[in-house]
């Protein structure tokens, strides 16, 4: 592909959790739009792979070894990026897990604060350090991954729930904080994805989605067109939004 025709063409794009699974795909598939990309996850091989990959289609990738619910990891994240790159147009808060898979009253409370530490610290972390970066640039991008649960709720899932939907509120705030400035701030809910993760999930969980009768199961590249629509968007276009890959109708 021509780079005048690339839709990513001189932007730069910070991934976190971008070793595996939405995340790499929407890393690999920005690159492929002309995107330099920072890679950033906290397992050194995983994220090493995804830039190796990058760099042999032809594209610009660095990693960064980051622990999200870090500040100091997240600001050093940012700043090796800006540095390298020469700025920040594009950043996708994609790092999270569900830690605590109990009911409430089974649950065991440290696993439950670490699964909000993951989910909404770690999305605080990286869309705060990232402002004053996108604001040098005349504006820019947020991009939440959210999830359905986070809407819904969820048995046994109640720590997960609780930060995705703080992650959400914290996209409306955003959205609103930044947009003066040209910076969008919406939130992607892929809804089930076939990760490794999530089948294992979904193997032993209660109430767990119906992956044959009630929902589109994706794989992590499904994700990337809506991540790439969101991405492309002219800077006063929507903001403050959630965009859903889930069916409505289940």
């Amino acid at each position: 592909m021509a780079e005048a025709q690339r839709r990513l063409a001189g932007k730069v794009a910070v991934i976190t959790g971008a070793g595996r699974g939405i995340g790499r795909a929407i890393a690999v598939g920005f690159a492929a739009e002309g995107a330099s990309v920072c890679c950033a996850a906290r397992t050194g091989a995983e994220i090493e792979e995804t830039a190796r990959r990058i760099r042999s289609d032809g594209g610009a990738a660095i990693v960064a070894r980051t622990d999200v619910t870090q500040q100091d990891d997240v600001e050093r994240m940012h700043e090796a990026t800006a540095e390298r790159f020469g700025g920040i147009d594009i950043v996708v808060v994609n790092a999270g897990g569900n830690l605590e898979r109990s009911r409430v009253e089974d649950s065991d409370p440290d696993a439950w604060i670490a699964t909000i530490d993951l989910n909404l610290k770690g999305a605080y972390y990286t869309a705060k350090s990232a402002i004053p970066y996108l604001k040098r640039r005349g504006g820019g991008k947020i991009i939440t991954i959210g999830s359905g649960i986070g809407h819904n709720g969820r048995v046994s899932s109640s720590a997960y729930a609780c930060a995705k939907a703080g992650a959400w509120m914290l996209t409306r705030v955003l959205a609103q904080e930044l947009w003066e400035h040209n910076i969008s701030v919406n939130e992607l809910v892929p809804g089930p994805v076939l990760t490794p993760g999530a089948t294992a999930a979904w193997e032993r969980e209660e109430n767990s989605v119906n992956t044959i009768d009630s929902e589109w199961v994706k794989q992590s590249e499904d994700v990337l067109p809506l991540a790439l629509f969101l991405a492309t968007q002219p800077d006063k276009g929507p903001t403050s939004q959630s965009f859903s890959l889930m069916r409505r109708d289940t």
